[in-house]
């Protein structure tokens, strides 16, 4: 059982995708378990095939837990040894393969679920399309976007989605969070720091930009900040990673876990993966959809595992700062408050200029004032030539 953030300590294992004998790579959805943050769905981090399930649908463990066991290309079906105690808790739901001696795989699984890529499943799913009634042109039948393309075109019938829960419970969500926040701030010595930033000529840059597109593909000021904040953290990267084991660990890559707000309430941050390498466009893509599914119950394991430093923006009808709590074991969180017109001195004048607070937490294990200045003032620099983000 994975540990999908710092407020989880355990997860019911909704449903199985897959079943022994079926070949697995990495980043396939393998598994949806249950957790305080809603329903999850489960990656595969080894190439192999399925050798056991040592976890029922419906059963509940702890974190760190194996779900099942896994063997490499080649390898005998070897069933896994009873645990007498879960195992430390890892970041991936699989153990790790085991060598033995090969054994066929079937083309395609015989349990009724069928072989489908991550993109043609969320697709069948938006248009309310059964995978089981596509044909499958993939690898080992596997049914690719493009033949969920197809069977749109030719008419399919939409079929009942199979039931799945993907809400969550506020109530649990706020105590996972209270428990979370009391532990980072009891163990973690906070340090702030905050300043305000001219966003005048980022936001005359993108009025110009979406002027030019139409409404889907134009973007939000959200964007601009996280790209500024990736470039930036390349320039001071004590604030990507995580303090474990009583040192700071770099993070690896840069990825930014995005706070959302979900409806009833709640809270969960996800990362996009690679921002300081994503052009706006795409950046502007993967948020929207990021919080599509984290408000409709499919957000992935790997975007719940791996942030390596948050980001809360209350956006133009919030406060006009905000200070948040870093979510351990990470080291730092930017604070981004709502962009207004303030009085503000540019070129000896006192004029009406676009402002943002923008306020730093950060753990003073890993880093100190005098780094957490120079990242927001390279967050600042850089807003500045938005054309160059």
């Amino acid at each position: 059982m994975p540990s999908l953030g710092a407020d989880m300590e355990s997860g019911q294992l909704v449903e199985w995708l897959v079943k022994p004998g079926d070949a697995v790579h990495k980043g396939d959805i393998v598994a949806v378990v249950e957790t305080q943050k809603g329903a999850i769905d489960i990656e595969i981090f080894e190439e192999g095939t399925v050798a056991e399930l040592c976890v029922k649908e419906g059963e509940t463990v702890p974190v760190g837990s194996l779900l099942a066991q896994i063997a490499a290309s080649g390898a005998t079906l070897t069933p896994a040894v009873p645990q007498a105690e879960p195992a430390a808790p890892a970041a991936v739901p699989a153990a790790p393969p085991v060598q033995a001696a090969a054994q066929p795989v079937p083309a395609r699984p015989q349990s009724g679920r069928v072989k489908i890529s991550p993109a043609a499943r969320q697709l069948a799913a938006r248009i309310g399309l059964d995978p089981e009634q596509i044909q499958g042109t993939g690898v080992a039948g596997a049914v690719t976007f493009a033949d969920v393309e197809l069977a749109r075109a030719a008419g399919a019938k939409p079929a009942p989605a199979p039931a799945r829960h993907t809400g969550f419970d506020p109530g649990e969500m706020r105590t996972a969070i209270a428990a979370a926040m009391s532990r980072s701030k009891r163990e973690i010595p906070h340090y702030y720091l905050s300043s305000t930033v001219d966003m005048t000529a980022a936001l005359d840059w993108l009025a110009a930009y979406n002027a030019r597109r139409p409404p889907d593909e134009r973007m939000l000021a959200a964007v601009l900040l996280m790209k500024a904040t990736a470039l930036a953290l390349v320039k001071v990267p004590q604030f990507n990673g995580f303090w474990r084991d009583g040192t700071f660990r770099p993070g690896q890559g840069i990825h930014l876990g995005w706070a959302i707000a979900l409806r009833g309430g709640g809270l969960v941050a996800p990362a996009i993966h690679d921002v300081d390498r994503l052009p706006l466009p795409e950046l502007m893509e993967k948020l929207r959809d990021l919080i599509a599914r984290a408000r409709s119950g499919g957000l992935r394991s790997s975007e719940l595992m791996d942030p390596t430093i948050t980001l809360t923006s209350l956006g133009e009808r919030g406060a006009d700062a905000v200070t948040g709590v870093i979510y351990p074991p990470q080291v730092a969180i930017l604070g981004f408050g709502r962009i207004g017109l303030r009085p503000w001195v540019a070129d000896g004048q006192v004029a009406a200029r676009s402002l943002v607070q923008v306020s730093l937490a950060a753990d003073h294990r890993a880093s100190d004032g005098h780094s957490g200045g120079l990242l927001l003032s390279a967050i600042d620099q850089l807003l500045q030539e938005p054309a160059r983000l």
